[in-house]
């Protein structure tokens, strides 16, 4: 869909904004950045810094991989044209709006349970029929309150899709259905094979055909082609030799080996990997206008994929979670925010755990993307917490739009 660019003064209007990203790379909270700023229906900033990886790994021997060169001979610069692992961001930009279209047109209902599209879910990994499975809804898979734990290694465990989703399924509940909030990739790779139960379409067919066709996302996809790859920022050295840590155990993320390779071109999180690349919590790869382009069907209303009344349904802080600032499959901002200061109540965005993230504010008509590979070489690197807020905060400040919150 059309999208007006008005970006010429960029580099002036948003020099603080740009300069915190400068800086971070020269500290390595990142190599690469790319971002895109829409503000009333007009691309305000599209701009890109950093290359693929830090100069050091260009100058250390062995080459860390033949494709970098091949990808981008003049120096792996980054432009606005460069395709990332959106990670996370697959949550909010596919599955959670296939989920929406699907509402819409009374396929799915929020408060069944996920039996009806999933009635294997029912038997848990001990043999159990743990009656409160029974319970969990399609609400509570969205909003994350499904009693599901938040990640597991499952891809030590399985060497196949069907394999990943077995265990996925009959993950035992770590709390009771609709009694906290717990962010969970498992819930969501569960969500995404029921949505595409219920669709009787592959997740990314779907999308190709639902989401990004309309909005004219041309390069969004799953699974970039190989001829593509070489020309996305790589995210994870998983090489043995390369002596940056271990294989991992069960338990939080660490550096990891499991491919044994330089993860470049293809999606970084593993059980996605294992998932052969499309998955309802991970998989998705794009360029900053093209989320943008996404970010301002929304602020249009959802136009011209999904209804006013819809978009106000999923953006909207479930009530009912002590604590909680999920809304149906979308963050919204908490005290402190990973938005920074300024994004208003009605707001509501995602984090990608490769350093990507989407904020929308409505009451302002803004949309901030912001793309990086901090995750390279490994993802040991927290620095993105504290850049990611300073760089929104210098975004709306440029703007001049800080007073709005208070409206």
């Amino acid at each position: 869909m059309p999208l007006t660019s008005a970006s010429e003064n960029q580099d002036r209007v948003f020099a603080a904004a740009f300069s915190i990203l400068e800086t971070a790379i020269g500290e390595r909270a990142f190599p690469a950045a790319s971002v895109a700023v829409t503000h009333a229906g007009k691309l305000v900033a599209l701009k890109s810094i950093g290359k693929f990886v830090y100069q050091e790994d260009l100058e250390r021997a062995p080459y860390p991989s033949r494709s970098f060169r091949e990808g981008n001979i003049d120096g792996l610069e980054v432009i606005p044209a460069t395709v990332f692992d959106l990670a996370s961001l697959t949550k909010a930009l596919v599955t959670t709006t296939m989920a929406a279209i699907l509402y819409e047109r009374g396929i799915l209902e929020l408060e069944a349970p996920i039996l009806g599209a999933v009635p294997e879910f029912l038997i848990d990994s001990c043999g159990e029929a743990d009656q409160r499975r029974r319970e969990v809804t399609f609400r509570q898979l969205l909003s994350h309150s499904s009693g599901l734990p938040a990640y597991e290694k499952l891809f030590l465990g399985a060497q196949t899709r069907e394999e990943l989703l077995r265990a996925a399924l009959t993950m035992p509940l770590s709390a009771g259905p609709g009694t906290r909030a717990e962010y969970s990739d498992i819930g969501f790779i569960i969500l995404g094979v029921a949505l595409e139960r219920l669709a009787q379409q592959a997740l990314d067919v779907f999308c190709q055909k639902e989401i990004f066709g309309p909005l004219g996302m041309s390069n969004s996809t799953f699974n970039p082609p190989g001829g593509k790859r070489a020309q996305i920022p790589p995210t994870a050295d998983e090489r043995e030799e390369s002596g940056r840590g271990a294989r991992p155990s069960s338990g939080e993320k660490t550096r990891s080996t499991f491919r044994r390779r330089i993860i470049q071109g293809e999606v970084q999180d593993e059980n996605a990997s294992v998932m052969g690349g499309i998955a309802g919590h991970a998989g998705l790869f794009s360029t900053p206008e093209d989320i943008a382009r996404f970010a301002q069907a929304m602020l249009n209303g959802g136009t011209p994929i999904l209804r006013p009344e819809t978009v106000s349904l999923f953006t909207r802080p479930e009530s009912g979670l002590s604590g909680a600032s999920w809304a149906l499959g979308w963050d919204t901002p908490s005290s402190p925010s990973q938005s920074g200061k300024y994004f208003g109540p009605r707001s509501y965005g995602h984090l990608g755990y490769t350093g990507t993230s989407l904020w929308i504010d409505p009451d302002r008509q803004l949309s901030v993307t912001l793309l990086t590979n901090r995750t390279w070489p490994d993802c040991s690197n927290q620095a993105i917490k504290r850049v990611r807020p300073e760089f929104y905060d210098a975004t709306v400040e440029a703007l001049g739009l800080k007073r709005i919150r208070n409206t």
